[in-house]
């Protein structure tokens, strides 16, 4: 349809990104063709040097282009809390909306056997580990409020249960300035099972 084959491979390879279909693949490619040729090229050996460059933290498994993340490196950090994320976007938005300061354990997704991700592919196994070294007191559970991620969190629990670590979850339910009125059955209900005491 272009006439041109590596225009439409351009195109194509530009879909693979989330939300982006055929049209916005094809004005993505035109744009860059047309008048950012010099940033299209900045950003062809940016994004090369990143799929090569970076990888996973050997601690926490969150992207980092050394060993050892930043965050697991920093000795400002409490190293006896963990939150345990489904992904590095989680962990971003944690570290940018909370003061949280302790360290982090990203699973790189959530328990889903539908989709082949099971206790091997979260690193379960190097999570029980790191809860075995003793330093870890509170495990904050920080999955998502679906299906796979109350299955995920319950799973979680069960692990921290066994290494001798306080499980907590993040509190779900209705959110600041909502209206009950407006507040989907599901997240109300949940919110009215886990109503707290108040002092």
């Amino acid at each position: 349809m272009t006439g041109s084959p590596l225009l439409a491979d351009l195109i194509e390879a530009l879909r693979c990104l989330p939300g982006v279909g055929g049209k916005s693949a094809q004005r993505m490619a035109f744009h860059l063709l047309e008048r950012e040729r010099t940033r299209g090229l900045k950003l062809a050996g940016v994004l090369r040097e990143a799929m090569e460059r970076i990888g996973n933290c050997t601690r926490c498994r969150n992207f980092s282009e050394e060993p050892v993340c930043a965050l697991c490196a920093s000795a400002s950090r409490d190293r006896h809390v963990l939150c345990v994320v489904e992904s590095p976007t989680d962990l971003a938005a944690i570290e940018q909306a909370t003061g949280y300061r302790g360290q982090y354990f990203v699973l790189l997704g959530r328990l889903s056997p539908l989709d082949g991700l099971g206790p091997e592919e979260l690193g379960l196994a190097q999570l029980s580990a790191r809860l075995g070294e003793g330093e870890i007191e509170e495990m904050i559970i920080a999955t998502n409020p679906t299906v796979e991620g109350e299955a995920t969190a319950h799973y979680l629990a069960q692990l921290a249960h066994a290494g001798g670590v306080k499980p907590t979850r993040l509190a779900h339910g209705v959110p600041l300035g909502g209206e009950l009125e407006y507040v989907d059955r599901s997240t109300l209900a949940h919110a009215f099972g886990s109503r707290q005491a108040l002092e």
